[in-house]
């Protein structure tokens, strides 16, 4: 492994670093991605959409997911997390949007983490419609 490599965060995206920051602060337990479920699957029974939460808090017994997606193109996410509830029930997901993320950043001063997540649709854009770099696919 290379010294980049070593240096690489193991998070998706620089807000769940600041999240994670927030709880260690705090002291409560989190677990990054540690359980993926599946959603869809097709005719032979193979995962065909799965959805990761990123954070689970064995605490509370709580998944937490993070998105700074624009609303309009969050839609996508909420329909995700709606199936994962119908197929998981007994599952807590708590889901922090852009504006639950900036405030949260803001009331915990990490205004410079605050400040992309105002963003722009050109920011958006350049970070792609799912910057929160869901799982899809593959086997839980």
């Amino acid at each position: 492994m290379s010294e980049s490599d070593e240096r690489r965060s193991p998070f998706s995206h620089p807000t769940e670093e600041a999240f994670a920051r927030i709880l260690d602060f705090y002291g409560i337990a989190w677990m990054y991605e540690p359980r993926t479920f599946p959603l869809e699957w097709d005719a032979d029974g193979n995962v065909t959409e799965a959805f990761s939460p990123d954070f689970y808090l064995p605490d509370q017994d709580l998944y937490v997911e993070l998105t700074t997606l624009r609303p309009k193109l969050a839609r996508y996410k909420n329909r995700r997390l709606r199936r994962m509830q119908e197929l998981y029930p007994d599952v807590n997901v708590k889901l922090f949007k852009r504006k639950d993320l900036r405030e949260l950043m803001i009331k915990y001063g990490l205004d410079s983490q605050a400040a992309p997540i105002i963003g722009t649709e050109a920011q958006t854009e350049r970070d792609g419609p799912d910057s929160d770099a869901d799982v899809e696919g593959g086997t839980p």
